[in-house]
C-alpha cells in the first residue's frame, strides 16, 4: 500500500434501546440480554485479523459508531481500544471518537469512557424540542442533552460534537433557530447539523409524519441555522459539519478526501488502495449473530472487491464535493489513479451551469448553488 495514504478504523456496535423511525443505519433493538461480551470478543478478534490490511501504516483515527455505543460499558469499550493499541500502530495523536445518546449512558460515567481512551465524544441530541423528540422516537428529553453535555465537558474530552437535525415534522424557521440557539448555549467544539430525509427501509419512509418541510422551507431553515452558527464562531467545512478552529472531525475528513479505512463489526465497510491505485471495498455481515458466528468460525476475513475504474470518478466526487473548500485538483489522481483530465467534460458543464468553481483555481469545489443542489451535482459524475 502507498504509505502516504491515511488510514482510519471504524468499529460498529449495533444495538440501541429501540429503533428510531427515521434511522436507516444497521442498528438493532437490544432487548433484555444482548450478548455484549461475545460481541466484544468477536470485535477484538477481528481487529487482530484486520490490522495487517493497514500494511504497517499508522491508524490516524478510530470511530466507534452504532447503534448506541454508550450502551456498552466503559470496560468493554476499553477492551476494544486496548485491542486497537495492541494490534494496530496508532498515531500518537489518534482521534478516538465514540457516539453516545443522552439517556443511554447506563453502565458508567462519561469520565470512565474518557479514561478508557475515548478523546472525542459525539452526542446524538437531534432536537431540543420535547414534542419533536417524541415524534422521532428518541429515549431522551432536552434536560438529558444538557446533563450529558455538561458531564462530558467535565470529563475532559478534547472535543465534543452534538448531532442536530433540521426540516423536522412541523418545524418552522423560528423553531429551528431555537434549537440552534440552545446548542450554541452549550458551546460544543463541533456541530453536525443535517437535514432529516426519508430513507428507504425506515418507518418514516412508509408512514411519513405530517408537516415535514418542503424544499424551499428546508433551504430557508438551513440558511438561517448556518448563519447563526457562523455568528457563534463555527466554520462550516462540509455540507452538514461545523467546527470551531482546530476541531474538524479528522475521521470524517478522511472519508470525504477518499482516504482508506478498515471496517470492524456487524455491517461495517472498509476501503483499501494498493500501490497501483486499485481501490477495493469490503463489507461485513450485517446481522450481529451472523457476524459473531463467522468471526468465531474464522470466516469473516475481508473479501475485497475491486471498484470498477469507471465508478471511481463518481465515488471520489461523491465525497469531495461535500466539502465547502472541495479538494486539490491533484487529489483526484493521487487517490484514484485517474488522470486529472478524466472528469474534465463533466466538470466544464458543471462550471457553465454555475454548480462548480473552475478547476483553474486549483481545487475541485462546489459553488453556493452546487452546495444547494448537491445531489444533482454529484449525480452528474455517475458512469
Amino acid at each position: 500500500m502507498e504509505d502516504a495514504l491515511p488510514v482510519s478504523l471504524y468499529i460498529h456496535l449495533p444495538w440501541c434501546v429501540r429503533k428510531c423511525p427515521y434511522c436507516d443505519f444497521n442498528s438493532h433493538k437490544a432487548g433484555s440480554d444482548p450478548p455484549w461480551d461475545r460481541y466484544v470478543s468477536a470485535v477484538v478478534a477481528e481487529i487482530e485479523q484486520e490490522a495487517p490490511l493497514a500494511s504497517g501504516r499508522s491508524v490516524e483515527t478510530i470511530f466507534i459508531g452504532g447503534g448506541t455505543p454508550s450502551l456498552f460499558s466503559p470496560d468493554r469499550v476499553a477492551s476494544i481500544i486496548n485491542a486497537c493499541r495492541q494490534y494496530c500502530s496508532l498515531a500518537s495523536d489518534c482521534e478516538i471518537t465514540m457516539e453516545a445518546n443522552p439517556g443511554t449512558v447506563e453502565h458508567g460515567s462519561l469520565g470512565d469512557y474518557r479514561a478508557a481512551g475515548v478523546n472525542r465524544l459525539s452526542i446524538g441530541a437531534q432536537s431540543f424540542d420535547p414534542e419533536i423528540l417524541k415524534i422521532l422516537g428518541r429515549v431522551h428529553g432536552p434536560a438529558e442533552i444538557v446533563s450529558s453535555f455538561e458531564e462530558a465537558n467535565n470529563a475532559g474530552f478534547e472535543s465534543i460534537n452534538i448531532d442536530l437535525m433540521f426540516a423536522l415534522p412541523g418545524q418552522t424557521v423560528s423553531a429551528a433557530e431555537a434549537d440552534i440557539n440552545r446548542l450554541i448555549g452549550l458551546s460544543p467544539e463541533h456541530v453536525s447539523w443535517y437535514q432529516m430525509t426519508l430513507e428507504p427501509n425506515t418507518v418514516f419512509y412508509y408512514r411519513p409524519p405530517p408537516g415535514i418541510p418542503g424544499e424551499e422551507l428546508a433551504w430557508e431553515i438551513q440558511q438561517a441555522g448556518s448563519s447563526l452558527l457562523a455568528s457563534a464562531g463555527y466554520e462550516q467545512y462540509e455540507i452538514s459539519a461545523f467546527a470551531r478552529p482546530g476541531h474538524r472531525c479528522r475521521h470524517n475528513l478522511n472519508y470525504w478526501q477518499f482516504g482508506d479505512y478498515l471496517g470492524v463489526g456487524a455491517g461495517a465497510h472498509g476501503k483499501l488502495t494498493d500501490i497501483d491505485k486499485n481501490v477495493r471495498r469490503y463489507q461485513k455481515p450485517a446481522n450481529p449473530i451472523a457476524y459473531m458466528q463467522q468471526v468465531e468460525a474464522v470466516e469473516v476475513g475481508a473479501v475485497l472487491a475491486k471498484v470498477d475504474p469507471d465508478d471511481l470518478g463518481f465515488e471520489f466526487m461523491l465525497n469531495a464535493l461535500r466539502l465547502v473548500d472541495g479538494v486539490p485538483v491533484s487529489l483526484l489522481s493521487e487517490r484514484t489513479g485517474l488522470g486529472e483530465g478524466a472528469l474534465t467534460a463533466i466538470i466544464e458543464v458543471a462550471v457553465e451551469d454555475g454548480l462548480m468553481d473552475h478547476p483553474a483555481s486549483g481545487r475541485l469545489r462546489p459553488t453556493t448553488d452546487g452546495f444547494r443542489f448537491l445531489n444533482e451535482l454529484q449525480a452528474r459524475f455517475l458512469a
